[in-house]
């Protein structure tokens, strides 16, 4: 063997060595679905591949809200729920469209009536950069909400309330929020961040000056004290109030900027680096109704 297939091979071992323990260690970062008791009846399921869930035992059967990103992981969901009732699963609930939030769709039971607002559904076929959506395929179309709402929908499960409400573009054009009165508990979907920008999905029509409107909107009409959303730990509503108002108050920084004819790239300078999409996305919005 020459001098030169030695050393390319001896680089060959030093780089899977090095490799190795990393992916080894980011494939035991993923935690298996746990679900978290709120009360006897309603539970959030964080862990898996995918946002943050949830579901909810009623009467004669159990709703789930969200459901992740894979087949493992509604297998989990469905694991954690057999844990506290033998009630089957009857409606999924989409928050919104995106893929760590719907992916897992296609692996709940046919007979599950998925429900989501009505801009949700349509948000199933828009691609990101112009790519085409999973859900085109015709063999998915079983999983698509098959129930949509406009404003508010009322879930009975038996004796058992569930209010689910719409308060316009936010995050994307389609997010809905549960409310569960007896908990005083809402789960907002990715409305909200903790410890991180907003996010804000441009391409989907969600908006950060809509999403402010959206956001005050509900805290007026739900008067929940504690939130769970897709990638936060349950919250309080203090911290759903100061998120709001932080947004609300970089929105007037942002325009400040503009009226001082700042570029978008010399304004993004004046954020973290962080907040980079969510300065861009005002800067585009503020700029259009300029």
């Amino acid at each position: 063997m020459n001098s030169m297939l030695k050393s390319l091979l001896l680089l060959f071992v030093v780089i899977l060595v090095g490799i190795t323990p990393k992916a080894q260690a980011q494939q035991q970062e993923r935690t298996p679905v746990q679900a978290q008791k709120i009360s006897d009846n309603l539970f959030q399921l964080i862990g898996g591949s995918g946002a943050n869930g949830g579901f909810y035992i009623g009467d004669n059967n159990v709703m789930v809200i969200d459901a992740k990103m894979d087949k493992q992981s509604v297998e989990e969901i469905f694991s954690e729920i057999k844990k506290v009732t033998d009630k089957p699963v009857k409606y999924l609930i989409n928050t919104h469209a995106d893929g760590d939030h719907v992916t897992g769709n296609q692996y709940f039971p046919e007979a599950v009536t998925i429900i989501a607002h009505e801009n949700c559904r349509n948000e199933f076929f828009i691609g990101r950069n112009g790519s085409p959506a999973i859900w085109e395929a015709p063999e998915l179309s079983a999983f698509i909400p098959d129930v949509t709402f406009k404003e508010n929908l009322e879930l009975n499960l038996g004796s058992k309330k569930v209010e689910i409400s719409y308060y316009g573009v936010g995050h994307t054009t389609g997010d809905l929020y549960l409310y569960f009165a007896d908990e005083n508990t809402a789960f907002i979907g990715d409305q909200y961040f903790e410890g991180r920008a907003q996010l804000i999905h441009s391409y989907k029509g969600g908006s950060s000056l809509e999403y402010v409107k959206t956001m005050n909107k509900m805290l007026k009409a739900i008067p929940a004290t504690q939130f769970c959303s897709g990638h936060s730990e349950m919250t309080s509503r203090e911290s759903i109030v100061a998120h709001v108002n932080k947004i609300s108050q970089m929105h007037e920084q942002v325009r400040g900027f503009i009226t001082n004819k700042k570029s978008l790239e010399d304004v993004k300078v004046e954020f973290d680096e962080a907040e980079s999409a969510l300065v861009e996305s005002m800067y585009n919005e503020i700029t259009a109704s300029l």
